[in-house]
């Protein structure tokens, strides 16, 4: 049996943008209703992580339990899915180069420390500008946002299209794709 080892060293290849974005909208989706179902399953409302998502742009103010109006929740989901897919962007700009979508494992690999480096971010850096995200800190977030990375990266790895930097002639009618 040969064991064929990949190298993952920098390589010039560009990220797919599309999968990328696409992944990390999936990754979103799957992410709440990992959290706000947990949180449910658990007897916790699910409402207050959309507040604290949507204090960040509506302010403090929201994350009363007053605060349940659709503005609040579509501020949520806006600054959500915006933030999903600028990870999911980042990511693919990380896997394509240095070739860590050459398998599942690896990609799987690469999601899970983008998740814990996601939620360690989120909650240990941003709380210096968003302080209320220091209470929800704890074993279901990080789950989540473990997941959150798992499923960007093998959406990723499922819908890209490999895209080659490299250009063999003048028109590119040559380059790999």
């Amino acid at each position: 049996m040969e064991l064929h080892m990949h190298s993952h060293h920098f390589t010039r290849r560009m990220p797919d943008w599309r999968a990328a974005a696409i992944a990390g909208v999936v990754a979103g989706v799957v992410f709440l209703v990992v959290e706000l179902g947990a949180l449910w399953l658990i007897g916790e409302s699910p409402l207050g992580p959309p507040r604290m998502i949507a204090a960040i742009v509506m302010g403090p103010d929201v994350l009363s339990q007053a605060a349940t109006g659709a503005s609040v929740m579509l501020a949520a989901l806006a600054v959500h899915f915006a933030l999903s897919v600028a990870l999911g962007l980042i990511m693919a700009m990380i896997m394509a180069p240095f070739s860590l979508d050459s398998s599942v494992g690896m990609a799987s690999l690469a999601g899970a420390v983008l998740g814990v480096a996601v939620y360690w971010i989120n909650f240990y850096g941003m709380t210096q500008f968003f302080p209320w995200f220091a209470e929800a800190r704890g074993a279901l977030s990080f789950l989540a946002h473990v997941v959150f990375g798992l499923v960007a990266a093998d959406a990723y790895l499922k819908l890209e299209r490999k895209i080659d930097s490299k250009i063999d002639s003048p028109d590119g009618a040559g380059a790999t794709g």
